[in-house]
C-alpha cells in the first residue's frame, strides 16, 4: 500500500499546534536534574529545578552532539558517599498508576573518560543497572502502581563504579486500569519498558499525540523483512474497550504482511525474566483478516481475527523467557500489526511490617544520631546497622551511643536473630527483650549493667550470650543454664562470685569467667588460683598471729581442710536447693495442669484434635509475639484461630496460664472468645472463635484497606464495640482487668465488622488491693504505649485509656501512630493530630472519608480522643465516658446519613 506521509504529517502539526495553546497538563511533574532555572517547553510543558526534592548531589551541565545540533544538559552527581540518593516525590491525589521516566548523561563530564555503573530503585524495588559506556544518554521508563504518598525514586552506587548521575525525571499519571492484566489487583509488581513501537511509522510520537507522554518509538529498527513499508487511514474508533488508551494517531498506522506467509519481530531482551507483551489491533483495511499469534514459536492465539472499523488487543504474560520473536501468521488475508508494548514485570518486595519500622524509628531518635534511615529497613537494600532476611529485620546492630536503658520499642523486634548493644551506657537489669523469641546473638558488653532481670529465660533460641566488661553482681541464676542452645556464655570483668550452675557445666557451652571476683563450678578453686588460672586470684585479707610461729603451718592446713569441708556443704546445699526448685516446680506445673482442665469454662483439646483441625498446621493467618495462628475447623465445622506459644520458658508458661484463666472467667460480646486450649506434651495452645474479617488494622492500611474503605459510620462503631469489650474489662468484671496491649491490630472483627477485643497474655488483674495502680515490669508497643506508665511503671485503667485514645487517632486520621515518611512534625501521631482535633481543625481527616461525616459527629470523638491522649492520666477520661461520647457520636453520624438517604 502507498503510504500518505504528506497527509498524515499536516495532521500532526495542525494537532500539535492546537493542544500546546492549553496549559501545563494536570498531574505532570517534570524535573530538570541539576537545573536551576523554571522553563516550559516548545509543548508548553512546564520544567522546574529539582532542589526541592533532594538534598544532595552536586549540579553540571553537559555538552555534546545529538544528531547534527548541539544539546545542552543540566546533570546532578553524587560523589559523596555510597549511601542511596533518594528523590522523594510526593504523590498524593495522583492517578493510582504513574509513569516514572528517567534520563541519565555522562558525556564525560569531568574530564575522566569513566561512565558510572550504578543501580536504580523505585519505592522497595530495584528496577535496573544503568552503565552508560554503551548508551549515553540512557532513558529508562516504569509503569508503578502508586502506593504510598511519596514516590521514593534512588541511586545506588557501586565500588569502583564511579559517580551516579541523573539528568531528568518525569512523571506522567496513566489511564485507570492500564495494564491491570500484569499488574493484577496487587501492589507488589510494577513494569520496566522494553519496547513501545509504533508500527509502520518512521518517527517516534509522544505528547500531545499521546496525552499520557508516552514514547511511541519508530519501529524501521525492528521491521521484519518481507513486509510492506507501512501505511496510514484516519478512521474514527470506540476507543473505550481499549484500557491502555493508544493514540488513535498510532492505531492510524500499521504495517502488513506483503506475500509471504508470517511476520515477526525479533526483540533482544536483556535477561531471563517474566515479560508482558500488548499488541494493538484497529480495522482500517477494507478487509477481516485472519492469524495466529506466536511467541517464541509457540502459538498463543490461534485464528486471530481484526475486525474492520473495530480496535481491540492481545495481552500476554511470558515467564522464564530468554529470548522474544512476535510472528503473526497467515489464516486468512494477510496479518497486519498496529503498535505494541513489551515490558519486564518485576517484583516488589514485600513491606516490612510496620511494627518493626515504627520500632526502628523510635529507636533511631533514642540515639540522637541521623542513622540515614528511611523508607523501608529491607527494601531495595537494608538500612546501615541492620540486616534483613526478606523483610523480615533478623540483625541489629547500635553501638557507641547513650542509650541508658533498652526501652519497650525494641520488644517490637520479633524477628531478630542479632542483637548487639555493646557501649551503649545500659544499666540496671536486662528488660524488654522477653519477646524477642528467635533471637540467637546478644551482645550486651562494655556498659554497666548490674543484674540479669528474668527475662534472659524466655530467649530459647539463644546461642551466644556476651556480657562481658559490665557490672553484674552477685551470683549467675539457674535460668541461665535452661537456654539449651546456648554454646558461648561471656561473664568476663564483671563483679560475679559464688558458684555457676552446674547446668551450664556441659561440652556443648563454652563459658568464660576471667575478671570476676570469684566464679567457678566449684567454691573450692576460688582458693586455688593454680588449678584455673582463668579464674582472678581472690582478694582474701589474712591476720597472722605475732606469737607461736611454729604453728603457722598447722593453722594453714586446718584452715584449708575447714575450708574444703565448708565448699563441699555449700555444694551439697545448692544442689539440693536447685533439686527442690526443680521438683518444686514440676509438681506445680502438673498441680496447674488439672486445675486448668477443672475450670471447664472451656473445652481441653489434645494434640492430635489440634493437628487434625489445623490440618497438620496447614495455613497461618497471622504471627506475633505468642507464636503462630493457624486456622482451624472444629469436627463439627466450626472455624476456629488457632495460637500456637513458641515461648515454652516458665514466664511463657504463667503467661499462657493467665490468658486462659482470663478468658475462661470472662464472657462478653465485645470480647474474643476462647473456645478451648491445649496443654500437653509442653505444647501450649490456645484456640478462638474465628474473626474473617481481620483486624482493625488491616482494614485501615493493610492489604484489606486496598479492597474496602471504612466508612466514618463503620469506624465509629468499631470504636464503639472495642470499647464495650474495655468497659467490660475495667467495671464488668471481679477482679477488674487491665488489658495492656491496646492497639488496632488487636482489635478483630467478625464477617459483619463487628469489633472484639482481643489477646490477653499481658494482661492483669487489679485486686483492691491495687485499687489505684500496678507495679509492673512496662510491657506495650511503641506508639500505643502510655508515658506516664513508661515513666513511673505504675500501671493503671488509664494506661489503656491513652493507647485507646491513639486507635481512634487512627480511625479518624486513617495513618499509623508512628509514621517514618513525611515531616518530623508528623512522625508521632498524637503530638501531630492532637493540637488539629482540638481546634476542631478537621483537615487532618482521612482522605477517604472526607465529605461523609456530620461535623458535630467527627468533633464529638475528636474530643474525647484528645483528652484520652493526655500526658497526665488524671486528665485522661474513665472508659465509661469514652464509650458514652463514641455513642453520640455515632447516633449523630447515623441520623446524619438518614437525613441526606445516604447508606450506612
Amino acid at each position: 500500500m502507498k503510504l500518505h506521509w504528506c497527509y498524515y504529517s499536516c495532521f500532526l502539526l495542525s494537532f500539535i499546534f492546537i493542544t500546546v495553546a492549553f496549559c501545563n497538563p494536570e498531574g505532570f511533574l517534570s524535573l530538570s536534574c541539576g537545573g536551576n532555572t523554571t522553563y516550559v517547553n516548545s509543548f508548553n510543558i512546564t520544567w522546574t529545578p529539582d532542589g526541592a526534592y533532594i538534598s544532595a548531589g552536586n549540579m553540571t551541565t553537559v555538552n555534546f552532539l545529538e544528531g547534527s545540533s548541539s544539546t545542552t544538559l543540566p546533570v546532578r552527581f553524587f560523589p559523596d558517599s555510597p549511601l542511596r540518593k533518594c528523590y522523594k516525590i510526593p504523590v498524593k491525589n495522583v492517578s493510582s498508576l504513574v509513569l516514572v521516566r528517567t534520563k541519565f548523561v555522562y558525556k564525560n563530564y569531568d574530564g575522566h573518560n569513566k561512565p558510572p555503573v550504578f543501580s536504580v530503585s523505585l519505592g522497595r524495588a530495584i528496577t535496573t543497572t544503568v552503565n552508560l559506556t554503551n548508551t549515553d544518554p540512557r532513558v529508562e521508563e516504569f509503569v508503578w502502581p502508586v502506593d504510598k504518598d511519596i514516590l521514593s525514586l534512588c541511586l545506588h552506587s557501586f565500588q569502583d563504579g564511579g559517580f551516579p548521575v541523573i539528568s531528568s525525571l518525569e512523571l506522567r499519571p496513566l489511564p485507570q486500569g492500564a495494564y491491570s492484566n500484569a499488574l493484577g489487583d496487587f501492589p507488589d509488581k510494577l513494569l520496566r519498558k522494553c519496547y513501545r513501537v509504533n508500527c509502520g511509522y518512521n518517527w517516534s510520537l509522544r505528547y500531545p499525540i499521546d496525552q499520557y507522554d508516552r514514547i511511541w518509538d519508530a519501529d524501521e529498527d525492528f521491521s521484519p523483512f518481507h513486509v510492506s513499508s507501512g501505511f496510514d487511514i484516519q478512521a474514527n474508533f470506540n476507543m473505550s474497550v481499549l484500557k491502555e488508551s493508544p493514540p488513535t494517531a498510532v492505531l492510524q498506522t500499521g504495517r502488513i504482511l506483503a506475500r509471504w506467509n508470517d511476520m515477526t519481530y525479533n526483540f533482544p531482551i536483556d535477561h531471563q525474566g517474566d515479560y508482558h507483551i500488548v499488541l494493538y489491533f484497529s480495522g482500517i483495511l477494507p478487509v477481516s483478516p485472519s492469524f495466529d499469534v506466536l511467541i517464541n514459536r509457540d502459538i498463543v492465539r490461534s485464528n486471530y481475527t481484526v475486525n474492520r472499523w473495530e480496535v481491540s488487543s492481545l495481552l500476554f504474560t511470558m515467564k522464564g523467557i530468554e529470548s522474544l520473536n512476535i510472528t503473526l501468521k497467515t489464516v486468512h488475508y494477510y496479518p497486519f500489526i498496529n503498535a505494541l508494548e513489551v515490558y519486564e514485570i518485576l517484583d516488589i518486595p514485600l513491606e516490612t511490617s510496620s511494627t518493626t519500622v515504627s520500632a526502628l524509628q523510635v529507636i533511631q531518635q533514642a540515639t540522637g544520631l541521623d542513622l540515614d534511615w528511611e523508607d523501608d529497613p529491607c527494601s531495595p537494600k537494608s538500612w546501615e546497622h541492620i540486616e534483613c532476611e526478606g523483610n523480615l529485620v533478623t540483625s541489629l546492630e547500635v553501638f557507641d551511643v547513650n542509650l541508658r536503658s533498652i526501652s519497650p520499642t525494641f520488644g517490637d523486634l520479633l524477628d531478630l536473630k542479632s542483637l548487639d548493644l555493646h557501649n551503649t551506657s545500659l544499666a540496671g537489669e536486662i528488660q524488654n527483650i522477653g519477646s524477642l523469641q528467635h533471637l540467637k546473638k546478644l551482645n550486651l558488653s562494655f556498659n554497666q549493667l548490674t543484674a540479669f532481670g528474668s527475662e534472659l529465660e524466655d530467649l530459647i533460641n539463644l546461642q551466644v550470650l556476651d556480657l562481658h566488661n559490665n557490672s553484674f553482681q552477685g551470683t549467675v541464676p539457674d535460668s541461665v543454664g535452661e537456654l539449651k542452645d546456648l554454646h558461648i556464655l561471656n561473664l568476663e570483668n564483671n563483679k560475679l562470685q559464688g558458684p555457676l550452675p552446674q547446668s551450664l557445666n556441659r561440652e556443648s557451652l563454652q563459658v568464660l569467667s576471667a575478671g570476676n571476683l570469684c566464679l567457678s563450678f566449684t567454691l573450692s578453686l576460688c582458693n586455688d588460683f593454680s588449678r584455673n588460672p582463668t579464674i582472678e586470684t581472690p582478694q582474701v585479707t589474712v591476720f597472722a598471729p605475732t606469737k607461736r610461729k611454729r604453728h603457722n603451718r598447722l593453722a594453714v592446713i586446718l584452715e584449708t581442710v575447714g575450708g574444703a569441708v565448708l565448699s563441699l556443704f555449700f555444694v551439697f546445699i545448692s544442689v539440693f536447693l536447685y533439686m527442690r526448685r526443680r521438683k518444686t516446680g514440676d509438681t506445680y506445673a502438673a498441680r496447674t495442669a488439672a486445675e486448668m482442665k477443672n475450670w471447664n469454662a472451656a473445652k481441653v483439646f489434645s494434640y492430635k484434635e489440634i493437628k487434625a483441625a489445623t490440618n497438620n498446621f496447614k495455613e497461618v493467618i497471622g504471627r506475633g509475639s505468642f507464636g503462630s495462628v493457624y486456622l482451624g475447623k472444629l469436627p463439627e465445622g466450626k472455624q476456629v484461630a488457632v495460637k500456637v506459644r513458641f515461648d515454652k520458658t516458665q514466664l511463657g508458661a504463667d503467661s499462657f496460664i493467665n490468658e486462659v484463666s482470663l478468658l475462661s472467667h470472662i464472657s462478653h460480646p465485645s470480647l474474643v472468645s476462647l473456645e478451648g486450649f491445649c496443654h500437653e506434651s509442653k505444647q501450649q495452645i490456645l484456640v478462638y472463635e474465628y474473626l474473617p474479617g481481620g483486624s482493625l488494622a488491616d482494614n485501615l492500611y493493610g492489604a484489606m484497606s486496598k479492597k474496602l474503605t471504612l466508612s466514618w459510620v463503620r469506624r465509629l462503631k468499631i470504636a464503639v464495640d472495642a470499647a464495650k469489650g474495655l468497659d467490660y474489662l475495667h467495671n464488668g468484671s471481679e477482679p477488674r482487668i487491665i488489658h495492656r496491649d491496646v492497639k488496632s491490630s488487636n482489635i478483630l472483627l467478625d464477617a459483619d465488622m463487628n469489633a472484639k477485643v482481643s489477646d490477653f497474655g499481658l494482661s492483669k488483674q487489679v485486686t483492691q488491693s491495687d485499687a489505684t495502680h500496678v507495679s509492673t515490669v512496662v510491657k506495650g508497643t511503641a506508639g500505643y504505649l502510655d508515658p506516664e506508665y513508661y515513666s513511673t511503671r505504675q500501671l493503671t485503667e488509664k494506661s489503656d485509656i491513652y493507647s485507646f485514645g491513639v486507635v481512634l487517632l487512627e480511625l479518624i486520621c486513617g495513618r499509623e501512630p508512628l509514621s517514618h515518611s513525611g515531616s518530623p512534625d508528623s512522625f508521632n501521631l498524637v503530638l501531630w493530630a492532637k493540637p488539629y482535633l482540638q481546634a476542631g481543625a478537621f483537615e487532618i481527616v482521612d482522605e477517604s472519608i472526607k465529605g461523609t461525616f456530620d461535623t458535630e459527629s467527627m468533633r464529638r470523638a475528636a474530643l474525647i480522643a484528645s483528652r484520652s491522649v493526655e500526658r497526665d492520666a488524671l486528665r485522661r477520661p474513665s472508659i465509661a465516658e469514652v464509650l458514652a461520647e463514641l455513642k453520640d457520636a455515632y447516633s449523630i453520624q447515623l441520623s446524619y446519613l438518614a437525613s441526606e438517604g445516604l447508606a450506612n
